[in-house]
């Protein structure tokens, strides 16, 4: 029969062992990063914590990413979002094991660390998340979607814009494999581009921006700004959303939910067709994300998130009024008006 008393203590012992140990790592990961290099994560409901930070801290990492190593993190991600909540425990877990300290509040974690990572999966939360950050002047990455709302990604360039310091916001889709070609100018002029991704819709945020925002934003890194209607037709398991960009050339975005899928897409081109995909990992996107922290740099204009989103939302409104064609420029008036009614 277990002596009750003396496995409360023996568990006990055990747990501040553990603790003792997970601070220790904590400390030594800290003293790891260079002065100016520490990392700090915002959000512990995604995959991409756990990815970044494996990335940025490995052994041979080298210069790879600057010196830039992962040495805090704030846990707390989306509220009510059971596919992110239940993430939260586990991602803890894991990053204790790599050494990283888990803080109490963002307020703790912008003490520990030079620049931060907001990962939330919960875009709702990303302004109310951003604006402490920003006021402590540090700058932050914020990952897909940058919000929830085009009216609250502009509360968010302009709070950043008040405090003086460059932000962007990004999906890895933007390097997927072949991009950089069409970048390049191998296609020459970009005519046109179709683009798809899987689309899965979370009923908390715009049918788009949970995932369909990956082949949308590699849609608009191929065509670049300019977008001005927006048409999409809906059904269960796919949309298909046609923008028409000045000059009259057109880009469209195949949202997936059934049947097989992945990443992809085709560029057209005065002097070529260049066939997009597959996916291209992590790497790409983090080394523009620690250049952005050691430069100021920003590889992705406010403009063209914004843009980004608004084709989005634009996407939504054509859904609501049967498929017909909707002005991104109206779209972003309305979100000005919104956004002009927030205080920071």
């Amino acid at each position: 029969m277990i002596d009750r008393r003396k496995f409360i203590k023996t568990g006990a012992l055990a747990g501040i062992g553990i603790s003792m140990v997970n601070s220790s790592m904590a400390a030594t990961m800290s003293s790891f990063a260079s002065p100016g290099k520490k990392v700090g994560i915002i959000g512990l409901d995604t995959s991409h914590s756990i990815a970044f930070t494996k990335a940025l801290n490995a052994a041979d990492a080298g210069d790879t990413f600057y010196g830039y190593k992962v040495v805090a993190a704030y846990p707390q991600g989306s509220l009510d979002i059971p596919s992110s909540v239940e993430r939260i425990e586990g991602y803890t877990s894991q990053m204790q094991e790599m050494g990283v300290a888990i803080t109490s509040s963002i307020e703790e974690l912008l003490t520990k660390v030079d620049v931060v990572l907001l990962e939330t999966n919960d875009g709702r939360r990303h302004l109310e998340q951003a604006l402490p950050v920003l006021k402590a002047g540090k700058r932050v990455f914020i990952d897909k979607p940058m919000a929830a709302s085009l009216a609250d990604a502009m509360v968010i360039f302009d709070a950043a814009n008040q405090y003086g310091l460059p932000i962007f916001s990004a999906s890895s889709l933007r390097y997927i494999q072949g991009m950089d070609e069409v970048k390049s100018g191998a296609v020459g002029k970009v005519l046109g581009a179709e683009t798809y991704s899987p689309s899965k819709i979370e009923k908390t945020h715009p049918d788009l921006f949970w995932y369909g925002i990956h082949g949308v934003e590699a849609l608009f890194t191929a065509m670049g700004t300019g977008c001005k209607t927006v048409t999409r037709a809906h059904t269960p398991g796919a949309d298909v959303v046609v923008g028409t960009w000045e000059g009259g050339r057109i880009g469209t975005f195949r949202g997936i939910r059934e049947g097989s899928s992945g990443y992809g897409g085709s560029v057209f081109g005065e002097k070529a067709i260049k066939k997009l995909g597959s996916y291209n990992g992590y790497n790409p996107l983090l080394k523009d994300i620690v250049k952005y922290f050691e430069t100021g740099e920003v590889p992705v204009t406010p403009e063209e998130t914004l843009e980004i989103l608004a084709f989005m939302e634009a996407a939504d409104e054509s859904k609501k009024k049967g498929g017909k064609p909707v002005s991104v420029e109206k779209i972003m008036e309305k979100a000005k008006k919104e956004s002009r009614k927030y205080k920071f």
